[in-house]
């Protein structure tokens, strides 16, 4: 018996498609930033690096907004509910092809383990990346602000780069944890159309 939620609202099949598109994106002018191919050239790759980076930021100040407004910001409070049955089923019991012991609901559509990830992104890695960003940018305004002296040019660099590593090495946890549903496919599809088929075990039905 499966019960058919409707998870995902437009807005979010939005967000999280037009995110990842720029993340990536931004993955790839950014490596070339650093030299480390040549596809756009050196001054192009910045400038469309910076250019993905402002409408990446007005994204996510616009889903802040949204998460604040439509009180789905409670999608996030962590909990330690199930953590340690989430985490053994990702580590062993995936690999038996046994039942997720989570249940989706429309008010509770992520587990405890993705509300650590999530938040932990949002909270951390998100900030570190928009501040270290924008001082790389504005680095000739530093003297002006008042803030040369405190600074480090190669630091934020660094900062900035592995807050991008760690974006990076999220999204490719998440494309792969994606496919271990029931179908390859289930839960792209859930996040195209917006519903998903949950039956009375948490697990994902075709």
């Amino acid at each position: 018996m499966t019960n058919r939620i409707y998870l995902f609202t437009r807005f979010e099949r939005f967000w999280h498609w037009t995110q990842a598109a720029l993340i990536i994106f931004m993955a790839v002018t950014g490596f070339e930033i650093r030299t480390l191919y040549h596809l756009f050239g050196f001054e192009q790759a910045v400038f469309l690096h910076t250019f993905a980076a402002w409408g990446l930021i007005g994204l996510w100040v616009f889903a802040v907004f949204w998460h604040a407004t439509t009180g789905e910001w409670k999608q996030y409070i962590p909990t330690m509910d199930q953590i340690v049955l989430i985490m053994r089923y990702y580590s062993v019991d995936i690999f038996s092809d046994a039942p997720h012991p989570y249940q989706k609901t429309r008010m509770k559509k992520h587990n405890p383990l993705q509300r650590l990830v999530y938040l932990s992104l949002w909270v951390f890695i998100y900030p570190a990346i928009w501040v270290s960003g924008i001082l790389y940018l504005f680095y000739q305004d530093w003297q002006a602000w008042g803030i040369a002296a405190y600074l480090n040019l190669e630091v934020i660099g660094i900062i900035h780069a592995s807050s991008g590593f760690l974006i990076i090495t999220f999204l490719i946890g998440h494309v792969y944890l994606v496919t271990t549903g029931r179908t390859t496919f289930i839960h792209i599809k859930a996040m195209i159309t917006g519903w998903e088929d949950v039956d009375h075990t948490g697990r994902e039905s075709d």
